[in-house]
């Protein structure tokens, strides 16, 4: 199965997002016998770093995640998280428009902000989640839907000001997706201080292939053992054991898809030693074993 790593060419490189408006035009001479047949063409599984959202203009559509199928009528809105795998489903015969923004939401926190920061950079959970929100309010989906229009067309007429502009945008989408959170997933926290986690954070990321010692990654903070792991836990809402397992276990989900390593070598690859543990870890954290998540994505190809 061929997994894509899509790269988000930005508009402009400032503002950190692309965002376009695509129509469904389908070339009958690279559709399988299979697509003919079912009447349905489905894309590579890929993934970004960028947060993802559509909205549909016109017609049927359907985006898919190792979890979960969405379909999506005129003006309904879809978000897909950062580096999460996902597929788009269409229907040949329907005319289909929708609107794509790609945008990297780290680059829209200053100091005031960072009190979110957490949730939206998705340090404990999936911002595919907060897809409830559009399927209960759909006041939320209106407001949330016209916000990608308004950033879709400030970023192709390139009025005065427009940067200006998109960043409020971003930001208002943010404040509409946090106010219409009825289950509280984007509550806030503790205060983060940027210069303290940010390293931390690239420090974990960089290393999530070897032993990492807590009292090292102390160190890196500028603190003590005993009191990092306090702040860490206060600020990020999780352990620092339990934040490098999550991290681990994201990393063998795309390895997975996207290698042909064997289970064991993965497990070995993002830092766990013990196979029990790792089925263990990849299991509480995705309801399944490795063999079973492959064969949710592999079965729908």
């Amino acid at each position: 199965m061929e997994i894509i790593k899509e790269p988000i060419h930005y508009q402009n490189p400032l503002l950190f997002i692309k965002v376009w408006q695509f129509e469904q035009t389908v070339d009958e001479l690279t559709l399988t016998a299979e697509e003919i047949a079912s009447g349905v063409q489905k894309v590579k599984w890929h993934h970004h770093k960028e947060v993802e959202f559509i909205v549909v203009q016109q017609g049927t559509h359907q985006m898919q995640t190792p979890n979960q199928v969405y379909t999506l009528a005129q003006d309904e809105v879809i978000v897909i998280g950062s580096s999460q795998l996902h597929r788009s489903i269409s229907r040949i015969q329907e005319k289909l428009v929708y609107i794509v923004l790609h945008v990297d939401l780290e680059a829209y926190f200053h100091v005031a902000m960072m009190r979110y920061f957490r949730h939206f950079s998705e340090v404990n959970q999936p911002l595919e989640r907060l897809n409830y929100i559009f399927q209960e309010n759909k006041e939320v989906q209106r407001q949330v839907a016209q916000l990608i229009r308004n950033i879709h067309e400030e970023m192709m007429n390139k009025a005065g000001g427009y940067e200006i502009a998109t960043v409020m945008y971003i930001k208002h989408l943010m404040l509409v997706l946090l106010r219409g959170d009825t289950k509280g997933l984007l509550q806030p926290h503790e205060l983060i201080d940027p210069n303290v986690m940010k390293p931390v954070l690239e420090y974990v990321e960089e290393h999530l292939g070897d032993s990492i010692d807590l009292q090292q990654v102390s160190d890196i903070a500028g603190m003590s053992y005993f009191y990092f792991s306090k702040y860490f836990k206060k600020a990020m809402g999780s352990t620092f054991v339990d934040y490098v397992n999550r991290k681990r276990i994201a990393k063998a989900e795309r390895l997975l898809v996207t290698s042909t390593y064997k289970i064991t070598d993965i497990a070995r690859m993002v830092g766990i030693e013990s196979m029990t543990h790792f089925y263990n870890l990849f299991k509480r954290m995705n309801g399944c074993t490795p063999k079973q998540y492959l064969q949710k994505i592999d079965g729908e190809r």
